[in-house]
């Protein structure tokens, strides 16, 4: 485990950055917020970290108390990564970073990469209430806990159970969400998202 590093500054702003300032580390968090994950799962989605860097930062999560590691019971016996309550705070933080940085998504470049899971952020900025929904994509389908106060915010493939909402999609349109170009009632009024389903959400978006 890497020595942890210090601004050695008395600011709380410098301490949380001593924290989750190294790179990759808010970007685990972001992929930790769907619930318990293997170490390949996490690899497979983080394109472009290294094993040994991805390896050094679940350490130093864990060190820091953003993270925990459990053996699953039989028959999967695998180790999984958890946030920790505190891990966990750090959804506002990057939603308002998210938020920031709408502006800079401009245009797909060819070398970036993409998963359907990595708009649920967006998206659950974008919706209001409480409640699960479902959201399918060209790239494929997740699902959010709108208003969620513990456990999993997003998850990726199908809901676990009825959703409230069901919102399909295109990634058009799932982009012009993220970059802050269209609000999801807009794009139900015109066409673009398609709703179904019976729940509080669904009516709520079908008449807004």
């Amino acid at each position: 485990m890497s020595p942890r590093r210090s601004y050695d500054q008395y600011c709380s702003a410098a301490r949380a950055l001593d924290a989750v300032g190294d790179r990759w580390t808010l970007l685990i968090v972001r992929e930790l917020l769907a619930g318990p994950r293997r170490y390949t799962d996490l690899h497979a989605d983080l394109p472009g970290v290294s094993t040994d860097v991805l390896a050094s930062r679940l350490k130093d999560m864990e060190r820091d108390g953003l993270t925990t590691r459990r053996r699953l019971p039989p028959p999967g016996a695998a180790y999984v990564y958890d946030l920790t309550p505190r891990g966990r705070d750090l959804l506002p933080v990057l939603q308002a970073l998210g938020a920031w940085g709408q502006p800079e998504l401009g245009e797909r470049r060819p070398t970036d990469a993409v998963r359907a899971h990595w708009f649920a952020l967006p998206l659950l900025r974008a919706l209001e209430g409480r409640g699960l929904v479902e959201v399918r994509l060209e790239e494929g389908a997740f699902h959010l806990h709108v208003g969620a106060e513990d456990g999993p915010v997003y998850g990726d493939g199908p809901a676990p159970a009825e959703p409230d909402a069901r919102l399909v999609l295109d990634t058009a349109t799932c982009t012009a969400v993220a970059r802050g170009e269209v609000g999801v009632p807009d794009a139900v009024r015109t066409g673009r998202i398609e709703v179904t389903g019976e729940g509080a959400l669904a009516k709520a978006l079908r008449e807004a």
